[in-house]
């Protein structure tokens, strides 16, 4: 007895760590499969497989008359059985984990689903010849799924108790407004590259919008998105939120460095390598954003005097986050 004790004392941690540990791996699987998606379309190889759910009419898989345009679209393919299968890992060790870890579950499903309906969504750009509008959705759903998987991680190192703010009201309402913003930049960059040279394959339709127009609003938004991210900082600061003023800080070194790189690419007419640099850039700007937002709140352990011990001044009112 005093065995099965001591191996369920040290199980459950273990198994704690694991989940962490996969969680974060799904994260950095679903963002290495971004970059490689893009890589398929600045190398012109969005049709290497011209249909789906085949690569051919006749062939599931690519075949050596499809050269290297085929070896990189369907390579891409199979990576995102790779995400799907740690997805699937990280699903079963939610299901495993004891005891059961409330709200862990939804966010694990959300992402295991996630990925084939992604996954769809890059079908239908291949059966509608890299349609910018379709592409620019198939993007923004690798965006939500990162987000999910990132819940997910942040969620698993939490305990189980009810959520506080940390911060006062009106600063958790400016951070929602700076993911809102974020969100902004995500779609019309969408725009941007569906307007720009890199179609996927020389045939691609473009959407139609201005370049140079297009590429204007992208920089305003991204310039609004910069002002809101420094004013985290200096507000957080001033009542003495360390780590979100941490967070804060962070946001704006990278929405820097995506920005530098964005305003180098399109003034050198935007290389192919560079864009890439910038479809990662993006999905780090998701996440420190996303890390901004989880530094206004906090989980309380679940103890018997939970309740008494809350302070209910405005810097510790419970929030449904």
């Amino acid at each position: 007895m005093r065995r099965i004790c001591a191996v369920n004392r040290f199980a459950r941690p273990v198994s704690g760590t694991l989940l962490r540990r996969l969680a974060l791996t799904s994260i950095i699987a679903n963002v290495g499969i971004v970059v490689t998606g893009g890589a398929v379309r600045l190398t012109a190889s969005g049709l290497g497989c011209p249909t789906w759910p085949r690569c051919t009419d006749a062939s599931y898989v690519n075949t050596s008359e499809m050269g290297l345009h085929g070896v990189i679209e369907f390579g891409n393919r199979m990576l995102t059985f790779a995400v799907g299968l740690i997805a699937l890992a990280t699903l079963l060790a939610v299901l495993a984990h004891r005891p059961r870890r409330p709200g862990l579950l939804g966010l694990a499903v959300a992402v295991f689903l996630g990925i084939p309906a992604q996954a769809v969504l890059g079908g239908i750009t291949v059966l509608t010849n890299l349609n910018p509008w379709v592409v620019g959705l198939h993007f923004l759903a690798s965006m939500a799924v990162i987000a999910a998987a990132y819940a997910l991680w942040r969620r698993t190192a939490e305990p189980d108790g009810p959520t506080v703010a940390v911060v006062p009201a009106p600063l958790r309402v400016l951070a929602r407004i700076t993911t809102g913003v974020s969100v902004v930049v995500l779609v019309v960059g969408t725009w941007v590259t569906g307007s720009g040279p890199h179609a996927g394959d020389h045939g691609a339709a473009r959407n139609g919008l201005d370049p140079e127009s297009i590429s204007q609003v992208h920089a305003d938004s991204v310039f609004l998105l910069i002002g809101l991210s420094v004013a985290l900082i200096f507000a957080f600061r001033a009542v003495g939120a360390e780590r979100a003023t941490r967070a804060a800080i962070v946001l704006v070194a990278v929405e820097l460095g995506q920005g530098l790189i964005g305003f180098v690419q399109y003034f050198t007419h935007v290389p192919a390598l560079l864009v890439g640099a910038h479809m990662l850039g993006s999905c780090l700007v998701l996440l420190a954003t996303l890390s901004v937002q989880w530094s206004t709140r906090e989980r309380r352990p679940v103890t018997p005097t939970l309740q008494a011990t809350i302070p209910t001044d405005a810097e510790a009112v419970p929030v449904t986050a």
